[in-house]
């Protein structure tokens, strides 16, 4: 499923964007250049649902008790505020009502289409961090955000003071253009439950359930370890993407109810 009228061929046009000068930014933000990979575990339903900040917002399940949890690395290299990096730790939701486990998560397969709320989300540029914490309520903080790069493999690692929090390391898979894909990212912001679209072209772009084409390491000392740990990840990845090149979208969060 895609928007109407959101094309790859026509991927930024038609698109208004507005200026906000304290902020440095136009919204919506255009990606034009980035490099992602995610490695998506499961989790303790109880342990997720305690970090959400609704009792409107339900983890997808993949079973009874299970839920997903997508650790995501992000090297945007072109983009409206310049180019950066970011590190997100995520979880599939619903809105509204739970969703029936297994099934909620095929549907999103299906139709490209998920629903996620943000649990951290550590970036290297103050312009993105000022901005997301300060409109939009993202869980954004400072961090050193590394790229490390071999024949088979790519890895992202997030320290601060010189002390890793966490590395995500996942294969080189080989690639094909990906179907365009729509995220609804729910954060909160002053109390009040706020929504935004992201849309992104994945032009090179390759997915694995094998459990050996992703890993973390997750460091000590810091509250995004702690969380890492908290949740009790499963021990292998059930799933991986990989996309050395694709282009999006981030639309300006609104109030839950402005459909």
């Amino acid at each position: 499923m895609q928007a109407i009228g959101l094309k790859r061929e026509t991927f930024f046009e038609g698109i208004l964007q507005h200026a906000i000068p304290e902020y440095d930014v136009k919204l919506p933000i255009f990606y034009y250049d980035n490099t992602s990979m995610t490695a998506i575990y499961t989790a303790p339903t109880s342990k997720m649902r305690a970090h959400l900040p609704s009792d409107a917002l339900h983890p997808v399940e993949i079973y009874p008790g299970r839920c997903l949890a997508a650790l995501s690395a992000f090297e945007y290299r072109k983009t409206d505020i310049g180019p950066y990096n970011e590190f997100s730790l995520a979880t599939l939701v619903t809105y509204g009502r739970p969703g029936l486990a297994g099934l909620s998560l095929a549907k999103a397969m299906l139709t490209n289409e998920v629903h996620v709320y943000i649990l951290s989300l550590p970036v290297d540029s103050e312009v993105a961090r000022r901005g997301g914490v300060e409109l939009a309520g993202y869980p954004k903080f400072m961090a050193d955000i590394t790229w490390t790069s071999d024949d088979r493999s790519l890895s992202c690692q997030v320290a601060t003071q010189g002390k890793p929090l966490v590395r995500v390391t996942g294969r080189k898979l080989a690639t094909s253009k990906g179907p365009l894909m729509h995220t609804t990212i729910y954060t909160k912001l002053r109390d009040c439950l706020l929504k935004a679209n992201l849309y992104i072209d994945p032009q090179k772009f390759a997915q694995s359930f094998n459990p050996k084409s992703a890993s973390i390491e997750i460091g000590t000392g810091h509250e995004l370890c702690d969380l890492l740990k908290d949740l009790q990840l499963s021990k292998t990845p059930l799933a991986y993407q990989y996309s050395p090149l694709s282009r999006a979208i981030l639309f300006n969060s609104k109030n839950i109810i402005d459909i």
